[in-house]
């Protein structure tokens, strides 16, 4: 296409749609990046060129860009059925093959599947199914949700309820009742002086303990939403032994333990999920962008037995469960997501993200060793988050006007790699496809060093 008939494009959109977590006067004043094309750990945009996306598009496209096979599955079962609706008992073979496919592969710890067709979504079946739970259960006043500072669960009403990023909130009358906020546990950041990360653990857990208590203890408070690994919220990943005191935590007061693995799903870490990264058993664990790499819009709740065992229970106090989706349990995005986890399995990308990942945070850490701006480079697997820190003796960090997460993003950009600035942590988040190779990760290091070197000239 012509450099004309984009810039007519740039100019329509401008005019015709309203972008998600974007700045209007910006789209107004500057434009669109179009994409036009990609393949396997790179993309290309009409005004860029090709680029070597460092985040798998919105932290999804797993299995890599221009997977002919996604295409071919999506044909065929368009083809064959198109749609098929999921309410009054009624299903479909690539939803039916689906369930048993992903139940395998969390070893037993769920017992069924609801389908949507959003992380947020996800999260917000997973939200009014602790309330439907607690009801049938005769515990109509167990409704309090606990999540965490900074956490990111969507953007529903629901979900951004859930979210602890004050920027999805303001505007929006949001977050609902029934929300309690528990600290973000970043050791790095908020481990005091002298403490261990072991104590930090333990004091996390008493504050946690601390929120329920003041909330009404185990009569009202009902669960706890976390994702293994922090996304959008920072790329925080849990001090030792957190996860298991939470577990512990939640059985004692009687608590679901809600895994978001919207991001970590699906091989991120180096395992098919993060809870078996962590070895936690979580009660429900909601799903979505890597379940079919982004190819169709597709979440999955996954529900466990403690819930299970009381909606079979207690089935005909309300006749039907009146909750679902238009597009539910679709035949085409259980088709696309059946041939991607077979991708997935044929060329063992569940363990090349573990290889992968191993390199790509070895040379993280050697080539940004000594840098004055980078504090601490965490994560697990294909993800990795980069602190940045205004001083590291003592540790001191931007303020918000210093727009530090953004600066780094687009010095990094301008070596043709695509990174996430995430602004409310400072911090640069990294999720490549499963698929990236070692010397793609030596161009996207190359990148963050030249865009570490160029930002700390003029921030620091």
């Amino acid at each position: 296409m012509s450099a004309e008939n984009f810039a007519k494009l740039v100019e329509i959109n401008k005019n015709t749609i309203l972008h998600p977590a974007s700045s209007i006067s910006d789209v107004l004043e500057n434009g669109t990046t179009i994409f036009t094309g990609g393949h396997g750990a790179h993309i290309t945009s009409h005004n860029d060129g090709e680029l070597l996306d460092g985040m798998a598009g919105l932290w999804c496209v797993n299995i890599g860009y221009g997977r002919k096979e996604l295409g071919e599955a999506m044909l065929d079962a368009a083809s064959n059925l198109g749609y098929s609706q999921t309410f009054a008992a009624a299903s479909n073979q690539p939803q039916i093959e689906l369930s048993e496919k992903l139940l395998s592969l969390t070893k037993g710890v769920f017992s069924r599947v609801h389908y949507g067709t959003s992380g947020s979504d996800c999260n917000d079946t997973a939200f009014k199914l602790i309330r439907y739970y607690n009801n049938m259960r005769g515990k109509p006043n167990k409704k309090q949700i606990i999540a965490r500072v900074n956490a990111y669960h969507g953007t529903t009403v629901a979900a951004a309820s859930l979210t602890g990023i004050p920027s999805f909130h303001s505007a929006f009358d949001l977050p609902i009742d029934g929300i309690l906020r528990a600290p973000k546990p970043h050791f790095y950041k908020d481990g005091l002086e002298g403490e261990t990360e072991a104590n930090f653990t333990i004091r996390m857990m008493q504050e946690i303990e601390q929120i329920i208590k003041d909330a009404g203890g185990a009569d009202y408070v009902a669960a706890f939403f976390a994702e293994p690994i922090y996304g959008a919220g920072g790329v925080i990943t849990p001090p030792k032994g957190y996860f298991q005191a939470l577990r512990k935590l939640c059985d004692k007061y009687d608590m679901l333990l809600v895994a978001d693995e919207v991001i970590t799903g699906f091989g991120r870490t180096g395992e098919w999920f993060a809870h078996q990264y962590y070895d936690f058993k979580p009660d429900l664990m909601s799903t979505a962008k890597g379940i079919t790499s982004g190819y169709f819009p597709l979440s999955a709740l996954f529900i466990g037995p403690k819930v299970w065992d009381v909606l079979v229970a207690e089935a005909d106090q309300l006749g039907a469960f009146f909750h679902g989706f238009t597009y539910g349990g679709h035949p085409t995005g259980c088709a696309v997501a059946l041939k991607n986890l077979e991708i997935m399995e044929r060329e063992d990308l569940v363990s090349q993200a573990k290889q992968r990942g191993e390199y790509m945070h070895r040379e993280l850490r050697n080539r940004l060793q000594g840098s004055e701006l980078i504090g601490e480079i965490r994560g697990a697997g294909l993800l990795a988050g980069l602190q940045m820190v205004k001083s590291q003796q003592p540790k001191t960090f931007f303020e918000k006007s210093d727009k530090a997460a953004q600066t780094l993003q687009a010095a990094i950009r301008q070596n043709k790699v695509l990174a996430r600035g995430l602004p409310t942590a400072d911090t640069i988040a990294l999720c490549p496809t499963l698929v990236i190779t070692e010397t793609e990760i030596d161009t996207l290091v190359t990148a963050i060093v030249n865009g570490v070197e160029q930002v700390e000239k003029t921030l620091l």
